[in-house]
Protein backbone atom coordinates (compact mmCIF):
# COMPACT_ATOMS: atom_id res chain seq x y z
CA UNK A 1 0.00 0.00 0.00
CA UNK A 2 1.00 3.32 -0.79
CA UNK A 3 -0.56 6.66 0.83
CA UNK A 4 0.80 10.41 0.41
CA UNK A 5 0.63 12.02 3.25
CA UNK A 6 1.77 15.36 2.42
CA UNK A 7 2.77 16.18 -0.72
CA UNK A 8 5.73 13.93 -2.24
CA UNK A 9 5.68 12.41 0.98
CA UNK A 10 4.53 8.68 0.15
CA UNK A 11 3.99 6.41 3.29
CA UNK A 12 5.16 2.28 2.42
CA UNK A 13 4.10 -0.53 4.47
CA UNK A 14 6.68 -2.94 4.55
CA UNK A 15 5.69 -6.48 6.27
CA UNK A 16 7.38 -7.73 9.09
CA UNK A 17 6.12 -11.40 7.96
CA UNK A 18 5.23 -13.41 11.64
CA UNK A 19 6.17 -10.55 13.50
CA UNK A 20 3.47 -9.10 16.11
CA UNK A 21 4.52 -5.37 14.35
CA UNK A 22 2.55 -6.62 10.88
CA UNK A 23 4.57 -3.85 8.93
CA UNK A 24 7.27 -0.80 9.25
CA UNK A 25 6.26 2.36 7.90
CA UNK A 26 9.10 3.30 5.40
CA UNK A 27 8.31 6.99 4.51
CA UNK A 28 9.78 8.12 0.56
CA UNK A 29 10.26 11.32 0.27
CA UNK A 30 10.07 12.32 -3.69
CA UNK A 31 12.21 14.88 -5.59
CA UNK A 32 13.61 15.48 -8.97
CA UNK A 33 16.93 15.96 -7.56
CA UNK A 34 17.78 13.81 -4.52
CA UNK A 35 14.62 11.55 -2.79
CA UNK A 36 14.89 10.36 1.04
CA UNK A 37 13.60 7.32 2.94
CA UNK A 38 13.22 6.91 6.38
CA UNK A 39 13.63 3.66 7.59
CA UNK A 40 13.16 0.15 5.77
CA UNK A 41 12.56 -2.57 6.73
CA UNK A 42 14.17 -6.45 7.96
CA UNK A 43 17.16 -7.49 5.22
CA UNK A 44 14.86 -10.41 4.29
CA UNK A 45 13.12 -11.17 0.94
CA UNK A 46 9.34 -10.09 1.33
CA UNK A 47 10.55 -7.14 2.54
CA UNK A 48 12.77 -6.16 0.02
CA UNK A 49 9.81 -7.18 -2.61
CA UNK A 50 6.87 -5.11 -1.30
CA UNK A 51 10.16 -1.68 -1.34
CA UNK A 52 11.10 -2.51 -4.90
CA UNK A 53 7.51 -2.84 -5.97
CA UNK A 54 6.32 0.63 -4.18
CA UNK A 55 9.38 2.81 -5.81
CA UNK A 56 8.94 1.57 -9.12
CA UNK A 57 5.38 2.60 -8.84
CA UNK A 58 6.38 6.20 -7.63
CA UNK A 59 9.39 6.22 -10.05
CA UNK A 60 11.91 6.02 -7.40
CA UNK A 61 15.79 4.74 -9.02
CA UNK A 62 17.67 4.03 -5.75
CA UNK A 63 21.52 5.65 -7.31
CA UNK A 64 18.82 8.53 -6.39
CA UNK A 65 17.96 7.96 -3.26
CA UNK A 66 19.70 8.53 -0.07
CA UNK A 67 18.03 6.90 3.25
CA UNK A 68 17.73 8.32 6.94
CA UNK A 69 17.38 5.55 9.21
CA UNK A 70 15.89 6.60 13.08
CA UNK A 71 17.53 3.79 14.99
CA UNK A 72 19.74 0.54 14.52
CA UNK A 73 16.97 -2.23 15.39
CA UNK A 74 16.71 -4.50 12.38
CA UNK A 75 12.93 -3.86 11.30
CA UNK A 76 13.87 -0.33 10.10
CA UNK A 77 17.65 -0.90 10.00
CA UNK A 78 18.71 -3.74 7.90
CA UNK A 79 17.62 -3.83 4.50
CA UNK A 80 19.44 -0.99 3.54
CA UNK A 81 22.29 -2.78 3.85
CA UNK A 82 20.67 -4.15 0.54
CA UNK A 83 19.52 -0.62 -0.88
CA UNK A 84 22.08 1.83 -0.76
CA UNK A 85 24.10 2.19 -3.75
CA UNK A 86 27.52 3.63 -4.49
CA UNK A 87 25.90 7.09 -4.83
CA UNK A 88 23.77 7.00 -1.82
CA UNK A 89 24.20 8.42 1.74
CA UNK A 90 22.87 6.49 4.88
CA UNK A 91 22.44 9.10 7.60
CA UNK A 92 22.37 7.70 10.81
CA UNK A 93 23.40 8.50 14.33
CA UNK A 94 26.63 8.18 16.50
CA UNK A 95 25.64 6.13 19.53
CA UNK A 96 24.10 3.19 17.61
CA UNK A 97 26.31 3.55 14.72
CA UNK A 98 28.75 2.76 17.32
CA UNK A 99 27.08 -0.36 18.40
CA UNK A 100 26.49 -1.08 14.65
CA UNK A 101 30.66 -0.89 14.50
CA UNK A 102 31.05 -3.13 17.64
CA UNK A 103 29.32 -6.07 15.94
CA UNK A 104 28.07 -9.43 17.08
CA UNK A 105 26.85 -8.19 20.41
CA UNK A 106 24.24 -11.68 20.58
CA UNK A 107 26.88 -13.08 23.44
CA UNK A 108 26.90 -10.57 25.59
CA UNK A 109 23.66 -10.23 25.69
CA UNK A 110 22.84 -13.63 26.51
CA UNK A 111 25.52 -13.74 29.18
CA UNK A 112 23.30 -10.43 30.99
CA UNK A 113 19.87 -12.55 30.02
CA UNK A 114 21.75 -15.27 32.03
CA UNK A 115 22.22 -13.49 35.17
CA UNK A 116 18.89 -11.52 35.17
CA UNK A 117 17.17 -15.28 35.19
CA UNK A 118 16.94 -15.96 31.52
CA UNK A 119 16.51 -19.93 31.49
CA UNK A 120 19.66 -21.62 29.64
CA UNK A 121 17.21 -24.41 27.98
CA UNK A 122 15.44 -21.29 26.50
CA UNK A 123 18.14 -18.62 25.93
CA UNK A 124 19.31 -19.96 22.24
CA UNK A 125 15.87 -20.35 20.94
CA UNK A 126 15.32 -16.79 22.24
CA UNK A 127 18.21 -15.37 20.59
CA UNK A 128 17.98 -17.43 17.37
CA UNK A 129 14.36 -16.16 17.26
CA UNK A 130 15.46 -12.54 17.15
CA UNK A 131 15.26 -10.94 14.17
CA UNK A 132 18.22 -8.72 14.34
CA UNK A 133 19.90 -12.17 14.53
CA UNK A 134 18.45 -13.36 11.57
CA UNK A 135 17.74 -10.64 9.44
CA UNK A 136 20.16 -8.06 10.67
CA UNK A 137 22.46 -6.12 8.17
CA UNK A 138 26.19 -6.39 6.71
CA UNK A 139 28.66 -4.52 8.57
CA UNK A 140 30.69 -3.13 6.31
CA UNK A 141 27.71 -0.14 5.63
CA UNK A 142 29.27 3.43 4.99
CA UNK A 143 27.10 5.84 7.36
CA UNK A 144 27.24 9.46 7.14
CA UNK A 145 26.60 10.85 11.14
CA UNK A 146 23.70 13.38 12.17
CA UNK A 147 23.02 14.62 15.30
CA UNK A 148 20.96 16.98 17.15
CA UNK A 149 20.40 19.81 15.01
CA UNK A 150 21.80 18.78 11.77
CA UNK A 151 19.32 19.39 8.54
CA UNK A 152 18.65 17.46 5.35
CA UNK A 153 16.96 19.17 2.94
CA UNK A 154 14.91 17.52 0.15
CA UNK A 155 12.84 19.21 -2.02
CA UNK A 156 10.59 22.02 0.22
CA UNK A 157 11.45 19.99 3.26
CA UNK A 158 13.99 20.99 5.44
CA UNK A 159 14.13 17.84 7.92
CA UNK A 160 15.42 18.92 11.77
CA UNK A 161 17.40 16.22 13.87
CA UNK A 162 16.03 15.48 16.84
CA UNK A 163 17.74 13.13 19.25
CA UNK A 164 15.49 10.96 21.11
CA UNK A 165 17.40 8.22 23.05
CA UNK A 166 15.27 5.67 24.83
CA UNK A 167 14.39 2.78 22.20
CA UNK A 168 17.72 2.64 21.26
CA UNK A 169 21.02 4.83 22.89
CA UNK A 170 20.76 7.28 19.83
CA UNK A 171 17.22 6.96 18.27
CA UNK A 172 16.85 9.96 16.85
CA UNK A 173 13.86 11.53 14.90
CA UNK A 174 13.02 14.42 11.99
CA UNK A 175 11.22 17.45 12.43
CA UNK A 176 10.13 19.19 9.84
CA UNK A 177 9.28 22.83 11.10
CA UNK A 178 7.11 24.49 8.44
CA UNK A 179 4.43 21.46 8.40
CA UNK A 180 5.12 20.72 11.74
CA UNK A 181 5.64 17.01 10.92
CA UNK A 182 7.80 14.54 13.50
CA UNK A 183 8.91 11.39 11.61
CA UNK A 184 8.83 9.74 15.05
CA UNK A 185 10.53 6.02 14.34
CA UNK A 186 9.81 4.08 17.57
CA UNK A 187 10.00 7.37 19.40
CA UNK A 188 6.43 8.29 19.85
CA UNK A 189 3.72 4.88 18.39
CA UNK A 190 -0.16 5.87 18.23
CA UNK A 191 -1.43 2.18 18.74
CA UNK A 192 1.26 0.38 20.69
CA UNK A 193 3.67 1.46 23.28
CA UNK A 194 7.39 1.64 21.77
CA UNK A 195 9.76 -1.23 23.87
CA UNK A 196 11.69 0.05 26.19
CA UNK A 197 14.76 -2.78 26.97
CA UNK A 198 17.94 -3.16 29.00
CA UNK A 199 20.40 -5.14 28.01
CA UNK A 200 23.87 -3.46 29.54
CA UNK A 201 24.63 -2.17 32.98
CA UNK A 202 25.88 1.22 31.02
CA UNK A 203 22.70 2.41 29.64
CA UNK A 204 19.82 3.94 31.65
CA UNK A 205 16.89 3.52 28.90
CA UNK A 206 13.90 4.41 30.56
CA UNK A 207 14.75 7.50 32.06
CA UNK A 208 16.42 8.48 29.14
CA UNK A 209 13.51 7.47 27.36
CA UNK A 210 11.49 9.64 29.86
CA UNK A 211 13.65 12.89 29.16
CA UNK A 212 13.15 12.47 25.30
CA UNK A 213 9.30 12.02 25.57
CA UNK A 214 9.24 15.32 27.68
CA UNK A 215 12.09 17.19 25.11
CA UNK A 216 9.37 15.97 22.27
CA UNK A 217 6.35 17.68 24.58
CA UNK A 218 7.92 21.07 24.02
CA UNK A 219 8.03 20.99 20.51
CA UNK A 220 4.79 22.05 18.28
CA UNK A 221 3.95 18.94 16.31
CA UNK A 222 0.86 19.08 14.16
CA UNK A 223 1.57 15.44 13.06
CA UNK A 224 3.22 12.68 13.60
CA UNK A 225 4.83 9.83 11.13
CA UNK A 226 5.53 6.55 13.17
CA UNK A 227 7.45 3.90 12.44
CA UNK A 228 4.77 1.26 13.09
CA UNK A 229 1.24 1.44 12.97
CA UNK A 230 -1.18 4.56 12.18
CA UNK A 231 -0.47 8.26 11.73
CA UNK A 232 -1.90 10.62 13.97
CA UNK A 233 -2.30 14.08 15.18
CA UNK A 234 -2.19 14.50 19.27
CA UNK A 235 1.07 14.28 19.70
CA UNK A 236 1.06 16.15 23.47
CA UNK A 237 -1.52 13.60 24.67
CA UNK A 238 -0.26 10.50 23.32
CA UNK A 239 2.97 11.58 25.01
CA UNK A 240 0.96 11.87 28.00
CA UNK A 241 -0.49 8.25 27.70
CA UNK A 242 2.94 6.73 27.26
CA UNK A 243 4.46 8.34 30.43
CA UNK A 244 1.65 7.19 32.24
CA UNK A 245 1.89 3.53 31.11
CA UNK A 246 5.49 3.56 32.40
CA UNK A 247 4.68 4.69 35.78
CA UNK A 248 1.77 2.21 35.54
CA UNK A 249 4.11 -0.73 34.92
CA UNK A 250 6.74 0.95 37.55
CA UNK A 251 3.81 0.59 40.08
CA UNK A 252 3.42 -3.18 38.72
CA UNK A 253 7.24 -4.20 39.57
CA UNK A 254 7.21 -2.53 42.47
CA UNK A 255 3.98 -4.84 43.47
CA UNK A 256 5.39 -8.10 42.49
CA UNK A 257 8.87 -7.18 44.78
CA UNK A 258 6.17 -7.18 47.41
CA UNK A 259 6.31 -10.81 46.94
CA UNK A 260 9.69 -11.40 48.06
CA UNK A 261 13.16 -11.25 46.02
CA UNK A 262 13.25 -11.71 42.32
CA UNK A 263 15.33 -11.99 38.96
CA UNK A 264 14.05 -9.84 36.36
CA UNK A 265 12.75 -12.81 34.56
CA UNK A 266 10.84 -13.98 37.46
CA UNK A 267 9.61 -10.64 37.82
CA UNK A 268 8.60 -10.37 33.59
CA UNK A 269 6.88 -13.62 34.24
CA UNK A 270 4.43 -11.82 36.56
CA UNK A 271 3.61 -8.62 34.89
CA UNK A 272 0.53 -8.29 32.57
CA UNK A 273 1.19 -8.80 28.88
CA UNK A 274 -0.95 -8.13 26.02
CA UNK A 275 -0.44 -11.18 24.32
CA UNK A 276 -3.37 -13.48 23.52
CA UNK A 277 -1.72 -16.52 25.68
CA UNK A 278 -3.19 -17.48 29.04
CA UNK A 279 0.15 -18.07 31.07
CA UNK A 280 3.54 -17.01 30.94
CA UNK A 281 4.69 -20.59 30.17
CA UNK A 282 2.88 -20.65 26.73
CA UNK A 283 4.80 -17.48 25.37
CA UNK A 284 7.60 -18.40 22.65
CA UNK A 285 11.10 -17.73 24.22
CA UNK A 286 11.40 -14.44 21.51
CA UNK A 287 8.54 -12.83 23.66
CA UNK A 288 9.82 -13.62 27.20
CA UNK A 289 13.04 -12.05 25.40
CA UNK A 290 11.56 -8.97 24.70
CA UNK A 291 9.45 -9.14 27.88
CA UNK A 292 12.34 -9.83 30.24
CA UNK A 293 14.43 -6.68 28.68
CA UNK A 294 11.49 -4.62 29.55
CA UNK A 295 11.44 -5.62 32.71
CA UNK A 296 15.30 -4.61 33.32
CA UNK A 297 14.61 -1.22 32.05
CA UNK A 298 11.73 -0.93 34.91
CA UNK A 299 13.75 -2.38 37.52
CA UNK A 300 16.75 -0.03 37.21
CA UNK A 301 14.82 2.81 36.82
CA UNK A 302 12.71 1.88 40.07
CA UNK A 303 16.38 1.31 41.40
CA UNK A 304 17.40 4.76 40.81
CA UNK A 305 14.48 6.12 42.41
CA UNK A 306 16.11 4.55 45.21
CA UNK A 307 12.40 1.52 45.92
CA UNK A 308 14.73 -1.15 45.58
CA UNK A 309 18.18 -2.78 45.58
CA UNK A 310 20.25 -5.80 43.81
CA UNK A 311 22.37 -8.04 44.62
CA UNK A 312 24.05 -10.73 43.46
CA UNK A 313 23.12 -14.17 44.93
CA UNK A 314 24.98 -16.79 43.12
CA UNK A 315 25.17 -16.56 39.64
CA UNK A 316 21.46 -15.02 39.60
CA UNK A 317 20.81 -10.59 40.18
CA UNK A 318 18.22 -10.47 42.28
CA UNK A 319 16.12 -7.57 42.90
CA UNK A 320 14.51 -6.64 46.09
CA UNK A 321 12.24 -4.07 48.03
CA UNK A 322 13.16 -1.58 50.20
CA UNK A 323 11.78 -0.98 53.54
Amino acid sequence: MIEEVLPNIYRLEIPLPRNPLKAVNSYVIKDSNRNLIVDTGLNRKECREVMDQGLAELGIGLEETDFFITHLHADHFALVSSLATERSQVFFNRPDAEAHARGNVWDKMGEYASVHGFPHKELEAALHMHPGYKYGSRLDLSLTILGQGDIIHVGPYSLTCVETPGHTRGHMCLYEPNRKVLFSGDHILGDITPNIQSWSDDVHPLREYLLSLDKVYEMDVALVLPGHRRIFRDCRKRIQELKEHHQRRAQETLSILEGGPRTAYEVASQMTWDIDLRSWHLFPPSQKWFATGETIAHLKYVEEQGWVHKEMIGARLVYSRKD
